[in-house]
């Protein structure tokens, strides 16, 4: 699948003039176009380490702890941990084990979660990755041929091919801090490439007649979407948003969030998950957090970094794209800004998914998440709780694995002063990518709920409700398991509300009582303990122990695989890199059965 493997990662930084800073992240090359990667800088796995300059100690331990077998991925795990330490070099962090990066064991794993392997198996993978991370236990890591078993862990360290902060440092060419992006024409071929630097710009270019002369045209911000949709071909023209500020912009105040139509979905994920500026309340950092957990389960981090929250969006309305995206930020009652001409309008996500596709002079501005919170009426010493939950249905729990339903659930809570129960106040039930055009909004579901005293027979009711609503369209696949995901969703969601009512009225009402005109420490406590409802996840140790006797000596040695290193620099050579027969009779290999060489008119 193009953009799926993570194998032909390449490493891009980008200089960004306004805050004089590097961004350096990484892409998938395969869906990269060229003329977007104009003023940047990109390393290869050969520009990591290679065979004439020296190995760089990522591929050294790649090779070391066994993490390559094929080798095909192996460049593309390389470029993701590379740029994993170069990220966390530039954090401020101190206190870190010497011989160790800033990177964290957490980081570490995360850095290679959207690369797919699927001989080697993700063990020794993630133990290369981890022996750089400052908190990793050694004797966590497992088999390799640096060390034998029971040494000590100085010994350990001192065998593993040697690291420091130097080794990550990437260094930005000068030269193209120089060169002007914005308001750049390219040509080439009879194809044009436009990057206009406002939107007064892009509205001029769109109603030219260079643009609306009957040839194909294309917008782009990160051209992701071509991993899923094909394409055959190429289009004669191109215009780039990505240099337009009004789309690239991020604002928090009290009252939400704006996120601009072409900012990539891992800014948006660092913005939710803030906590620096905006003056946003607990529950609205509780909403905008789970937003940002959810975003990080769509896609592969290297997807994410290129992919814009607009053009998901966009592909949500005219292609019908199964987004997680429209789902999670439809729960929200999030609005969306729509230039046409010189007319501006704010409507809802569920009224933009609902309309026919944007005409070809409207511009998606952007989107603003509104900040939630609770309710309290002091004279009567009641309040409301907020609770906001996601959920996900996928072959794979993360990477590019499209759903079979995804789902968000918010909903105002408080405690029944007549009864031992909890009241649903207000809900908003959101679902899509279940085999339906766009995400939608229970909202028949809602209203049964609404202002009921929870039970299980309430639920009950809004189970079978909710079965006869969601029906994937005719045509897809297991439609019946899909529509199971969206009721043991919304049992799971509503549940815990019913099994934990004498805590929740214990650490809640209690608590809020007693420190209603405090400081409100408390009822922050309370209502955290509140929110984690569901149970930890639970980890098992990773410790590897392995038995080996002489018996087959050397066989069970943890010996390095000739060509390991060569593999994870990408300097491997294989049978299809090797020309031809067609264009190489002398001396190459015959791939086929079928007599070529006959076709060409020659005699052996």
């Amino acid at each position: 699948m193009t953009g799926g493997c993570g194998a032909c990662l390449v490493l891009l930084s980008k200089y960004d003039p306004v805050q004089d800073k590097v961004d350096d992240f990484t892409v998938s090359s395969c869906l990269t176009l060229l003329c977007s990667v104009n003023g940047c800088s990109i390393t290869t796995a050969e520009g990591v380490g290679n065979s004439k300059d020296g190995f760089h100690p990522i591929q050294e331990r790649f090779s070391g702890f066994h993490a390559s077998q094929c080798g095909y991925c192996t460049p593309g795990m390389c470029v993701s941990l590379y740029s994993a330490l170069i990220n966390a070099d530039k954090t401020d962090r101190t206190g870190l084990r010497p011989g160790f990066s800033k990177l964290t064991v957490s980081e570490a794993e995360k850095s290679i979660a959207g690369n797919l392997c699927r001989c080697t198996g993700y063990r020794p993978l993630v133990d290369a990755c981890k022996s750089f991370a400052a908190d990793v236990d050694m004797e966590d890591l497992g088999f390799n041929s640096f060390w034998k078993k029971g040494e000590s862990e100085d010994i350990k360290l001192s065998r593993l091919p040697p690291y420091n902060c130097n080794n990550a440092i990437h260094v930005f060419p000068e030269f193209l801090k120089t060169v002007i992006k914005a308001g750049f024409k390219l040509e080439s071929e009879g194809c044009r490439w436009y990057s206009p630097g406002s939107l007064e710009q892009l509205q001029s270019l769109l109603q030219t007649d260079e643009v609306n002369d009957g040839t194909s045209m294309k917008i782009v911000v990160g051209n992701t979407g071509m991993g899923y949709y094909k394409e055959l071909g190429h289009h004669n023209k191109y215009i780039d948003l990505r240099y337009i500020p009004e789309l690239s912009i991020i604002s928090k105040d009290q009252t939400g969030i704006k996120i601009g139509a072409s900012v990539t979905i891992s800014k948006a994920i660092e913005a939710l998950k803030d906590e620096n500026e905006g003056g946003i309340n607990q529950e609205g950092k509780l909403v905008f957090e789970k937003l940002a957990d959810h975003m990080e389960r769509v896609a592969t981090g290297f997807i994410r970094n290129s992919a814009s929250i607009g053009g998901n969006l966009i592909m949500a309305q005219r292609k019908h794209f199964p987004s997680d995206i429209s789902t999670i930020l439809l729960s929200v009652d999030t609005t969306v800004d729509i230039l046409t001409g010189h007319r501006h309008e704010t409507i809802t996500l569920e009224e933009f998914l609902g309309r026919p596709p944007l005409v070809s002079n409207s511009v998606l501005l952007g989107i603003k998440i509104p900040c939630w919170k609770s309710r309290r009426d002091i004279s009567s010493k009641t309040c409301t709780k907020l609770l906001y939950e996601t959920y996900r249905a996928a072959p794979r729990p993360i990477g590019n694995a499209l759903p079979y339903l995804n789902a968000a659930f918010l909903a105002e809570v408080s405690l029944c002063k007549k009864s031992a129960g909890i009241v649903l106040n207000n809900c908003r039930l959101a679902f899509g990518a279940y085999g339906t055009k766009h995400s939608i909004r229970a909202r028949n579901v809602e209203e049964f709920l609404s202002a009921k005293l929870l039970n299980f027979g309430v639920i009950y009711e809004a189970i079978k409700l909710l079965e006869s609503t969601i029906i994937p369209e005719k045509g897809t696949s297991s439609p019946a398991y899909r529509t199971s995901l969206a009721v043991g969703f919304l049992f799971e969601f509503l549940s815990p509300l019913m099994n934990s009512y004498t805590d929740i009225s214990k650490l809640w009402f209690d608590g809020y009582n007693s420190d209603l005109l405090s400081n409100g420490s408390k009822i922050k406590q309370n209502c955290d303990q509140f929110n984690q409802i569901k149970s930890p996840t639970l980890l098992s140790s990773a410790k590897q122990v392995i038995q080996l006797n002489e018996d087959y000596h050397p066989v069970g040695e943890p010996l390095t695989k000739v060509g390991a290193i060569i593999q994870a620099s990408g300097e491997a050579v294989y049978v299809d890199d090797i020309p031809s027969p067609r264009n190489c009779l002398h001396g190459a290999f015959i791939y086929s059965t079928e007599p070529l060489a006959r076709v060409q008119g020659i005699k052996f």
